[in-house]
């Protein structure tokens, strides 16, 4: 039951992600560096799953830690792939609405599902996969933008990687983190040099605009994007990609709620059906064949209508 808990969690930080970063913008933009957030993020989450590691040493024995470098050299993947959607993320939220926002990240159920397949050698059931192509169709009645789909397939391939990772072998959960956080600090902050270059150092060195028009809305962004990423994580190692994807799409309809009454945005007939669409899928996937199928409570197998006629036979006179 604690997954339950977890991916309720994070419904809520991710409704509240594409709220708070609409919310830090300024006239359509924003006045803070956004790249220096998702950086910001990297560096919290390193700092509390480092925290965890230590305390773990000193209530425990030590933890099973992999050091060696064919395994650690597998951490950077998933980092360069959140680096670029951290970044399309922001991008696509100057462009489109919250709630379109969320409606097009359901994407990355459908990619997520075909790399589950060809990657994890994962199987989903006919009906499974009937619920993963019905949510493709929700998503494609609302509006679709490049950004949002990229975002969503980056997303997708981000975190079936991530589970592989997270469950290729039984090291400590914290230490993993700190692998993965240790090298998306580490692009990140390549990511903020590159840019001091290309620019010249017209708006000075990076430490120095880190944290110039940022806002407390804009900290909330740094702290919901970095919870998010923690509890992604104990999902990829302890429960499913799957489920995380499909806790993150339930936040669309709690998005288009909020962005009604925050931003006094009006849902059109196409939105609805997406929603509607989506939700169907939702219980598509979830719910157990005899819900959504007419069919007995219970089905013998031929072994046991085997057993059941024998011992009949031996009962007569």
């Amino acid at each position: 039951m604690q997954w339950y808990l977890v991916a309720t969690l994070l419904t809520i930080l991710t409704c509240s992600q594409g709220i708070l970063t609409t919310l830090s913008q300024s006239n359509g933009g924003y006045k803070y560096d956004y790249a220096t957030v998702p950086f910001l993020a990297e560096v919290f989450k390193l700092a509390v799953s480092t925290g965890l590691l230590w305390k773990k040493f000193q209530k425990s024995s030590l933890p099973k830690m992999t050091t060696e470098w064919k395994t650690v050299a597998l951490y950077p993947i998933p980092s360069i792939i959140y680096l670029i959607h951290n970044n399309v993320q922001f991008a696509t939220l100057a462009y489109v609405d919250t709630s379109t926002y969320q409606i097009m990240g359901n994407l990355k159920i459908l990619t997520t599902g075909i790399l589950f397949r060809l990657f994890l050698g994962r199987k989903l059931s006919n009906l499974q996969w009937m619920a993963i192509v019905l949510l493709a169709v929700g998503t494609t009645t609302s509006q679709g933008y490049m950004l949002g789909a990229l975002s969503a397939c980056l997303s997708a391939l981000a975190g079936v990687y991530t589970e592989y990772l997270m469950k290729k072998n039984n090291d400590n959960f914290y230490w993993q983190n700190i692998q993965l956080y240790t090298f998306g600090a580490i692009f990140n902050m390549a990511r903020l040099l590159l840019d001091d270059f290309r620019g010249g150092f017209e708006k000075g060195p990076w430490w120095q605009r880190i944290f110039n028009g940022y806002t407390i809305t804009t900290w909330m962004v740094v702290l919901n994007l970095g919870s998010t990423g923690l509890l992604v994580s104990w999902l990829m190692k302890y429960a499913d990609n799957i489920v995380k994807v499909y806790s993150t799409s339930m936040a669309m309809l709690l998005t288009m709620t909020v962005s009604i009454f925050l931003f006094n945005f009006k849902p059109t007939l196409q939105l609805f059906l997406g929603i509607i669409i989506c939700m169907m899928s939702l219980h598509m996937y979830f719910a157990p064949p005899s819900m959504l199928v007419d069919m007995p409570l219970t089905v013998r197998s031929d072994e046991e209508k085997l057993i059941e006629a024998s011992v009949d036979r031996r009962a007569r006179p």
